[in-house]
């Protein structure tokens, strides 16, 4: 009887220290947009690898970039996911963010990663190739990495921007618009392209990916978060790196898609898993993220959105990953080697 009794007591003692673990938790508010981009950060909620390493993380879905920002300036939320392809812009303008972690894309081993993104033909446009595009209906959201990837194949086939219409697509509609018809060709990125694809029988991808741009998204927060509290960002960074581990093991692919479509709109688990192939997610950060970086600096100077050179150095701090992967290899064994 004794004997029992303390084993009672043991477990009530083990239920409270828990029940207080639970309770000192540091909340963070997390920004992540409404997208398979963004499956790190549902998959770390959904499974408890925030809470393992003591964050209570509030998730807040946006639709865009620009309203993840307008979250973030407004205190709304802690950090934000923030696409490379056009985020030197808003730092030039003054935008004062510190990147500590890489939540999509794999810069960190080769400069240009965009498998993800491409272009997607409507039956009977007359459009098989990027050539094809001049003088057509082509939807895109203006400023994100699809746009920028439009605009380096154009260039490079000779084609000015003026040359061809380009509609101003929202992403939340950018299936239904590509089904109706209201345009010939989308420039997209996954989950969409192939929703499109599956969508309007005929149609065909006339291109996808090619090396071309970075489809890269950092994590960042204002300086004053970031470094307010070192301890609580490592522990962030963590739970990241755990979370992207999880994503990327194929053995846990049902396990992804079934948790995402809770997260993402119009999304089916066969949709996630077909489309999941053509992400990376490599939380890492380095001298290849910085050159990847500078690239597209210089992409926006010769497209006049931005006037002089940007250090990376002053964006993205690499200690809190490097502490993780020093710490945690296992998490990163399956990720090539830097470049």
């Amino acid at each position: 009887m004794l004997k029992a009794i303390k084993v009672i007591l043991a477990a009530a003692a083990l239920a409270v220290l828990a029940a207080g673990e639970s309770a000192a938790a540091d909340l963070v508010r997390i920004g992540a947009g409404g997208n398979t981009g963004n499956l790190i950060m549902f998959i770390g909620v959904d499974k408890g690898i925030f809470t393992k390493h003591g964050i209570n993380a509030s998730l807040f879905v946006r639709n865009t970039g620009p309203e993840l920002s307008k979250s973030l300036q407004a205190g709304e939320i802690d950090f934000a996911p923030a696409a490379m392809s056009n985020l030197p812009v808003a730092l030039e303008r003054g935008m004062d963010v510190r990147a500590f972690v890489n939540i999509l894309g794999s810069p960190y081993s080769k400069m240009n990663d965009d498998a993800t993104v491409g272009i997607a033909a409507r039956p009977g446009s007359a459009i098989n190739s990027v050539a094809d595009l001049k003088g057509k209906r082509i939807g895109v959201t203006f400023g994100t990495t699809a746009d920028a990837y439009l605009l380096v194949l154009l260039k490079q086939n000779g084609i000015e921007p003026s040359a061809l219409q380009r509609i101003n697509v929202l992403p939340a509609n950018i299936v239904s618009l590509f089904d109706t018809g209201g345009i010939e060709a989308m420039v997209a990125w996954e989950h969409f392209l192939t929703a499109m694809v599956d969508k309007v029988k005929g149609s065909k991808v006339i291109v996808r990916g090619g090396g071309h741009v970075c489809f890269c998204a950092t994590m960042h927060g204002p300086p004053s978060r970031v470094y307010g509290n070192k301890e609580l960002v490592q522990r962030f960074v963590d739970a990241v790196s755990e979370s992207a581990h999880f994503v990327r093991d194929p053995k846990n692919r049902d396990e992804v898609a079934a948790i995402g479509v809770r997260y993402i709109r119009g999304m089916s688990p066969d949709l996630i898993k077909r489309t999941l192939p053509h992400f990376i997610y490599d939380p890492r950060i380095g001298q290849n993220t910085f050159r990847s970086f500078e690239q597209t600096v210089r992409l926006l100077i010769s497209q006049k959105k931005m006037k002089t050179a940007y250090d990376p150095k002053r964006y993205y701090d690499t200690s809190f990953i490097d502490s993780t992967v020093k710490r945690h290899p296992e998490w990163f064994k399956d990720l090539p080697p830097g470049s």
